[in-house]
């Protein structure tokens, strides 16, 4: 296997550790639920082809479903993500240009342009988990807040973590 693939199952297992042993004891208020695994679907390489992003997004979902004890909450919002990633990465982080990005994070592509990215695939994450999870558009407002709330946190978070643990020097 090459280097790429083991950094990136390395990726896996950190933020899927971090989320397991310290980010799910979290939760503040009932609105803010950091949940900072979901930056492994938005990290993969955007070479990833569209069946394995999805593939390995259920994959992700289903073990974060069967590790926490819900009932598909999370495989719903991560196929959401990888579906929107699919349409919107390479409109927001290549700015429609034919390039390969290895690792999108802060460093390898235009700040601005990868919070952008982060802010919008991390809220329609949550908007989707809520949602179900309520299962009702009677409590949307909560939905709303607690969305609004959860995205900035993981947001800050996420860039936290690569500014701790992602090379400055990737390949663009």
């Amino acid at each position: 296997m090459n280097k790429l693939v083991w950094r990136n199952i390395g990726r896996f297992v950190l933020l899927m550790l971090l989320q397991l042993l310290v980010l799910n004891q979290v939760y503040l208020g009932g609105y803010v639920m950091p949940l900072l695994y979901v930056l492994f679907i938005l990290m993969l390489p955007t070479s990833t082809s569209r069946t394995g992003m999805l593939f390995i997004a259920f994959g992700t979902g289903l073990l974060m479903d069967i590790m926490s004890g819900s009932l598909g909450f999370h495989a719903l919002a991560c196929i959401v993500v990888a579906m929107m990633r699919i349409t919107f990465a390479d409109r927001i982080l290549t700015r429609g240009e034919d390039t390969v990005i290895e690792i999108p994070s802060i460093f390898s592509v235009t700040p601005q342009y990868y919070i952008s990215y982060l802010l919008l695939l991390t809220a329609a994450f949550y908007l989707v988990f809520y949602t179900v999870e309520l299962f009702s558009f009677r409590g949307f407002g909560d939905v709303l807040l607690a969305t609004v709330c959860s995205t900035v946190v993981t947001t800050l978070l996420a860039v936290l973590y690569q500014v701790v643990f992602a090379r400055r020097k990737e390949e663009k």
